[in-house]
Parts: C-alpha cells; sequence; structure tokens
C-alpha cells in the first residue's frame, strides 16, 4: 500500500517514510499542500495520507477540504498545533485522526494499520450486507449509504463504521470507549471528544441529507445509540 506523507519539514517526511518502509508500505513524499493534491492525483491506489496542517500556501486543512470533495481516503493529521479547537476543526473537516507534535512515530504508525484496516475490512463478514434503519439503507461492503429518495450520503471510514456498528446493534446504547475501540480496533487511547466529534459531524450529513431526520440519538452519560 502507498502512504502520502506531507509535511514543509524534510526531516519530519524523511522519519515517517522510514517506519512507513519497516511496516512494508510505500512512502509517497509531498511537502506542501499543492504538491500533496498533485500526488494524488497522479497515484490513485494511495491508501492513506498523513498530513501537516501548517504549512505554507496551502493548508493541511484546505488539502483535507479539497481531497473530501472527491475521495474518503483516511487521513490522518501530524500539527504542532495542540488545542482542543484546533483537533476538533481537522475532524470535522474530514480528518480521520488527529496526532500532535512532538509525536513518538511508532504510534503514528498504530493509527496508520488501524485506520487502513477500518477501511478495508470495515465490519465482519458475519454482519448483514444490507440494514435499513429510519430513512436510511446501509451497504456494508459498498460502504454506501442511501436516503429514501436515493440520495447517496457521503460517509468517511470512521463515520461509516460508527453508523454500522450502531445500525447493526439497535436499541443498544454504546459508550464512546466501546465505539472507539471497536470501530477504530484499538484500545481506546484518547478521549470521549474524539467519538464525540465523529458522530456530532456523521449527525450533520445524515440530517442535512433527509431533511433534519434524527437516526442516532445520545443517552446522555451514557452514549450513543440508534432505536429500531
Amino acid at each position: 500500500m502507498k502512504i502520502l506523507i506531507v509535511d514543509d519539514d524534510k526531516e519530519i517526511v524523511e522519519l515517517l517514510s522510514i517506519y512507513v518502509k519497516n511496516e512494508h508500505y510505500e512512502p509517497i513524499e509531498a511537502y506542501s499542500g499543492k504538491e500533496a493534491i498533485t500526488k494524488l492525483a497522479t497515484n490513485p491506489d494511495i491508501a492513506l495520507m498523513i498530513l501537516d496542517i501548517m504549512m505554507p500556501n496551502m493548508s493541511g486543512i484546505d488539502v483535507v477540504k479539497q481531497v473530501r470533495k472527491d475521495s474518503q481516503i483516511p487521513i490522518i493529521i501530524v500539527s504542532a498545533k495542540t488545542g482542543d479547537m484546533d483537533k476538533i476543526q481537522g475532524l470535522i473537516t474530514g480528518a480521520d485522526d488527529y496526532v500532535t507534535k512532538p509525536f513518538n512515530p511508532l504510534e503514528v504508525m498504530a493509527r496508520v494499520k488501524s485506520l487502513l484496516r477500518r477501511f478495508t475490512n470495515n465490519v465482519t463478514n458475519t454482519e448483514p450486507d444490507k440494514l435499513e434503519v429510519g430513512p436510511l439503507t446501509i451497504m456494508k461492503d459498498s460502504h454506501e449509504v442511501t436516503t429514501l429518495t436515493g440520495k447517496q450520503i457521503q460517509l468517511t471510514a470512521l463515520e461509516f463504521g460508527i453508523l454500522y456498528l450502531l445500525a447493526s446493534h439497535p436499541n443498544r446504547v454504546f459508550s464512546a470507549d466501546e465505539i472507539f475501540e471497536r470501530v477504530w480496533q484499538q484500545e481506546s487511547i484518547v478521549s470521549a471528544k474524539t467519538v464525540m466529534v465523529h458522530v456530532s459531524h456523521l449527525r450533520d450529513k445524515i440530517e442535512e441529507a433527509t431533511g433534519g431526520e434524527k437516526v442516532i440519538e445520545t443517552v446522555w452519560g451514557v452514549g450513543y445509540k440508534v432505536e429500531a
């Protein structure tokens, strides 16, 4: 698999490339937002992108917005911005994960492998391929979500994973930690805010596509559920 690494700091790109190679992936390097867009266009088989935010001319946030117009590949932001609002902005824009600098390259690679597992094997084969919940039809194998009117909702891999998890267990309440461990497929190592942001973004997309239908419910102090 090809991993696109984007940062205007050459040393960081070279460091991550070493770890990417050690995990038997192929690193593709870019040193600006515009170069990242070009590399994506010329390498359609890129499986995941590791992306810095603070770059000249075209920021990482602008790259995410551009990429999300026609692609749902997993994106990990690696940034020196450590504030909660910076992380939330990155996730709401369409990134799947957010790692702050300075970082442990082993942690970054653990997140890379987790996201790739999530993207290529979103749910187990023992679960149904088609689910219908409220105004939505959810197709497991194609990762498609459509409304009653046939409108398709574009979701990231993690957003689809959350929706499928909740929809495949109607009326069951999942805590933020349970959602993280089931969807991210790793032990919960982040605050509930990460899950909350993804659920919020997922809700916004569903409500926009369905004219305000509320599919995912919050059970305050416990977690989230989808009613049958």
